[in-house]
C-alpha cells in the first residue's frame, strides 16, 4: 500500500508540474507561427520577437530609382560629384544607387569609394570588444568634389560625425551630403539630418530597423524587430 501511495503522490507531482510548464512556457497558437512572431523558448523564460515587414522587395525597388533620380536632379552627369559608402552597411546601399545610375539612367560612370570609420568612432576607445576594421578604398581626389555619404540606417548620427572626421584624410570637399535608406528620426544624439531619405521611420530604442540585401542576405527588405 505505502508503494502504490508514494506511485500515486509521485504521479500527481509530475502532472502538476507538467501543467505548471504549460502555464510558463505556452506553445504557440496556430495564428502566431502563421504570422510575424518568432517563439524562443528556453529554460527560464519564452520570448516572442515580433518582426514587422516595414519595406518588400518591390518598394525598396522603388525608393531606390525615386534617390537615384533625385541625384541626377541635383549633380546631373556627377563630373564633380562622389559617392562615398560608409562600411559595413552603406556599401550595399552604394553599390546598388551606382548600378541603377549607370545601367538605367546612362549617366557616365560614377565615382564610388568606401570609408570605413571604426577608429574615428567617438566610442573607440570606451569598449573592451575588439573592433573590427573594415577596408577602406577611395582612389580618387575627393579635394574640392562634391561627396555623397551613403548609409542604411541613420540612428543618432555619431557613425555620420565619424564619417566627416575620416574623410578629411583624403582632401577637403567642397560640400558633403548625406544619403541613407532609413532615417529613424526619434532617435538622434548630434544635430544631423539627411538630404535624400528613403523612408523616415519612428521607432523607439528597444525597436531594431534591420536591412536586408539580397547580395549579402538572399532579399530586398526593411524590418522592423521588437524585443
Amino acid at each position: 500500500m505505502a508503494k502504490k501511495y508514494l506511485l500515486r503522490k509521485h504521479s500527481l507531482k509530475h502532472k502538476i508540474f507538467q501543467q505548471n510548464q504549460k502555464k510558463i512556457f505556452p506553445r504557440p497558437t496556430p495564428q502566431q507561427i502563421n504570422s510575424d512572431f518568432v517563439y524562443l523558448p528556453n529554460q527560464t523564460s519564452h520570448t516572442i520577437m515580433s518582426q514587422k515587414v516595414l519595406l518588400n522587395s518591390k518598394e525598396v525597388t522603388i525608393i531606390l530609382h525615386r534617390l537615384a533620380c533625385q541625384l541626377i536632379e541635383k549633380h546631373l552627369d556627377f563630373s564633380d560629384t562622389i559617392l562615398v559608402g560608409i562600411q559595413p552597411r552603406g556599401v550595399f546601399l552604394a553599390e546598388r544607387l551606382k548600378q541603377i545610375l549607370e545601367n538605367e539612367y546612362q549617366t557616365p560612370e560614377v565615382p564610388l569609394g568606401y570609408l570605413d570609420i571604426t577608429f574615428f568612432r567617438d566610442d573607440f576607445r570606451r569598449t573592451d570588444k575588439p573592433l573590427e576594421a573594415n577596408k577602406t578604398q577611395i582612389n580618387f581626389i575627393v579635394e574640392n568634389k562634391k561627396v555623397i555619404f551613403i548609409d542604411d540606417v541613420l540612428f543618432t548620427g555619431r557613425s555620420i560625425r565619424s564619417a566627416l572626421t575620416a574623410i578629411q584624410s583624403f582632401g577637403r570637399p567642397s560640400e558633403i551630403e548625406l544619403l541613407v535608406l532609413i532615417d529613424r528620426r526619434f532617435s538622434r544624439n548630434l544635430p544631423i539630418q539627411p538630404d535624400y531619405r528613403g523612408r523616415q521611420v519612428d521607432a523607439i530604442n528597444n525597436e531594431k530597423v534591420k536591412v536586408s540585401w539580397k547580395e549579402n542576405e538572399g532579399e530586398d527588405a526593411v524590418y522592423l524587430i521588437t524585443n
